[in-house]
């Protein structure tokens, strides 16, 4: 489809440079053209489709680094999901990911499926198959016997399965490696949440294995020796980076300015229900926590925003209630719309591909009503969702 978008405002990326009367012309999934509107639409033919949003705003689609469409986001996610044949998993994977796209998100990162089923999602909704955002999939990620998500299939013992289990993801075309370099919440009779999973040597393993294949890879990683372990293996992400020790919080002011130097992003995963997470575990100690991210950012260390969707109270079209995480912790909106778009394209190494409004880029556009770079509400009024060129069901255009 060939198709011409206009707004009233356009955020053509980065650092929220805005264009007045801004429009996008786009050919099949690619942007040819991008800029003034008069100067674009002198680019289009008369028969070409045209959409105009003069109140609106349009920018590139967002991205969600941190999801896990094979969990439902219920009470016990975990049970739901041991309980599905691949089938029934498969179809509520896919309805999650029409929400995530419904919402404005046009890119996704899944960080941990059973038995290939994200990648088989993400295929069927690039072949137009399925509707749903551009999927990076982990696959299964790799953890220890009876370890966090053991479930998902992916536990591994010594360094021969270790690489066994690297190379099938990298032979099912994943999209990168994940691993549960730490205990998880989720996980009931796994390891704590502070203690490490695999030992610097395993990990180092696990990336030297990923790099081989050309593949990043992506650490959870909530207690502090896993993250120092994850840090001296070269990782390319850290999920969640909360600093837990068996007494409580353990900081290392070292292992920040090594992420700094060495451009390991973190993504704190901030579930859209952020704000009960906070009465749940205590506000003092959560906003200590929310604190920290704050001045690991200052420190120079790149945050990425991701929801964890699937997990308890992390639903699939709350995106905009974790980017107000970081309003929170201090960014203002303009900055959380680049580190929704541009920053988070560049971080996960698809930079050259979307997150910005560019002719050559994918065509992953969203329009909406009033301003997101004074107001990040207005991301909540979506009127226009277009995914690699085509048009989100249900919406203005859609079919």
């Amino acid at each position: 489809m060939r198709a011409l978008i206009s707004a009233g405002r356009m955020v053509a990326g980065p650092g929220g440079r805005v264009i007045t009367d801004g429009a996008v012309l786009y050919d099949g999934r690619v942007i040819t053209a991008a800029g003034p509107r008069g100067e674009v639409e002198a680019q289009a033919g008369p028969e070409d489709p045209r959409l105009d949003f003069p109140d609106g705003t349009l920018l590139p689609g967002l991205i969600d680094s941190h999801v896990h469409l094979a969990l439902d986001a219920g009470p016990d996610p975990v049970a739901v999901l041991r309980a599905a044949p691949d089938a029934e998993l498969y179809a509520g994977m896919a309805g999650r990911a029409r929400q995530l796209l419904a919402t404005g998100v046009t890119t996704a990162r899944d960080l941990g499926d059973r038995g290939g089923l994200a990648v088989r999602l993400r295929d069927d909704i690039a072949a137009g198959r399925v509707p749903g955002p551009r999927l990076l999939s982990a696959g299964t990620p790799l953890t220890v016997p009876g370890g966090h998500c053991w479930f998902l299939g992916g536990e591994v013992e010594g360094a021969d399965a270790i690489r066994e289990a690297v190379r099938r993801n990298a032979a099912r075309g994943v999209d990168l490696i994940k691993v549960m370099a730490t205990g998880g919440g989720i996980t009931k009779g796994g390891p704590p949440i502070w203690q490490a999973q695999f030992t610097p040597q395993e990990l180092s393993l696990i990336v030297e294995e990923a790099r081989s294949a050309g593949l990043p890879v992506a650490a959870h990683a909530h207690g502090t020796e896993g993250i120092a372990a994850a840090v001296a293996a070269g990782v390319d992400t850290i999920e969640h980076c909360t600093w837990m020790g068996r007494e409580g919080f353990d900081v290392r002011e070292d292992l920040v300015d090594a992420m700094a130097a060495r451009g390991i992003t973190v993504c704190p995963a901030a579930s859209p229900d952020w704000r009960g997470f906070a009465e749940r575990f205590g506000r003092e100690r959560a906003e200590e926590m929310f604190g920290r991210l704050r001045w690991m950012a200052e420190r120079g260390v790149h945050l990425l925003p991701g929801t964890d969707a699937g997990v308890p109270h992390a639903v699939f079209d709350g995106f905009v209630s974790s980017l107000e995480f970081f309003e929170h912790i201090g960014l203002t909106p303009a900055e959380i719309v680049d580190l929704a778009t541009t920053g988070a394209a560049r971080a996960l190494g698809i930079d050259g591909d979307t997150g910005r409004l560019a002719a050559g880029l994918r065509a992953d556009l969203l329009v909406v009503d009033g301003d997101p770079l004074t107001d990040l509400a207005a991301l909540r009024a979506v009127r226009l969702v277009v995914s690699g060129g085509r048009i989100a069901t249900g919406l203005p255009g859609g079919s």
